[in-house]
């Protein structure tokens, strides 16, 4: 799965791996959780790549209450062109997220003591060179019976890849960067070859601290590499986030 990603890169860099006109309006976020607006690439209506913001959550069309969002950060990349939420969506409305790193907790071995608890710990997660990269994702927009509306999105995943199988069984589909055309363009629906894990050479992980738990922390202190995290740091900034309860019909 995925539930919080990173994107520090200057506006510069984002607009120059993207193809966007010019820099956007972005500033550094350090632990971007679900719920939030998050920044997305997607074809515009006249045929330019554009740089848009939308909730992290994604909201059909056809939903009563858009809390659902909130179940929707993420979608299995395996059944996209089966599930009803998703089918159209997957041939029309693909977009990317830009980003530098995402987190995912690593269950260790419990410590010394009777009746010790497994604990996670905190990975940073991303290009071995530190490069930045863009997530898989789909978007829709909902309106209410007041014709408001609400623009959405969900982060695509796959299997994890043998870099990461030891952190978590799934990880977010990372688009190769010379694949970006043919993932972003709506009038291509052949893009099924893209749904596999990022090569497992190409990526690095290390630990960071738990104050990540907390989404209020903010900042690149986050993404800084850290030895063993002491219990007592855990219990200071709370437990690790949980992951969604996708729907089953999803």
């Amino acid at each position: 799965m995925c539930g919080r990603y990173e994107l520090h890169s200057n506006p510069a860099a984002i607009a120059l791996a993207f193809g966007l006109a010019h820099p956007p309006d972005v500033h550094a976020r350090y632990n971007i959780a679900p719920m939030t607006e998050v920044p997305i690439v997607r074809v515009g209506t006249e045929g330019q790549r554009e740089l848009v913001r939308m909730r992290w959550g994604l909201v059909p069309r056809w939903a009563k209450d858009p809390s659902i969002g909130a179940r929707m950060i993420n979608a299995r990349g395996e059944t996209l062109a089966d599930k009803p939420s998703f089918r159209m969506l997957y041939r029309r409305h693909r977009c990317l997220l830009p980003a530098d790193g995402f987190y995912e907790w690593m269950t260790l071995a419990p410590g010394a003591g009777a009746g010790a608890a497994p604990r996670k710990e905190a990975q940073h997660i991303g290009m071995a060179d530190r490069s930045l990269f863009g997530l898989a994702g789909l978007y829709e927009r909902w309106r209410n019976d007041s014709d408001e509306v609400l623009d959405t999105c969900t982060i695509v995943t796959t299997e994890a890849n043998a870099l990461l199988r030891p952190v978590h069984d799934r990880m977010p589909l990372i688009v190769p960067r010379e694949h970006y055309a043919r993932w972003l363009d709506p009038a291509n629906a052949d893009v099924a070859d893209l749904i596999a894990p990022y090569p497992a050479e190409a990526m690095a992980y290390y630990p960071v601290s738990s104050r990540v738990n907390n989404v209020r922390h903010d900042d690149a202190s986050l993404i800084e590499r850290v030895a063993a995290i002491p219990a007592e740091e855990d219990a200071d900034h709370g437990p690790p986030p949980h992951p969604p309860e996708q729907e089953s019909l999803f």
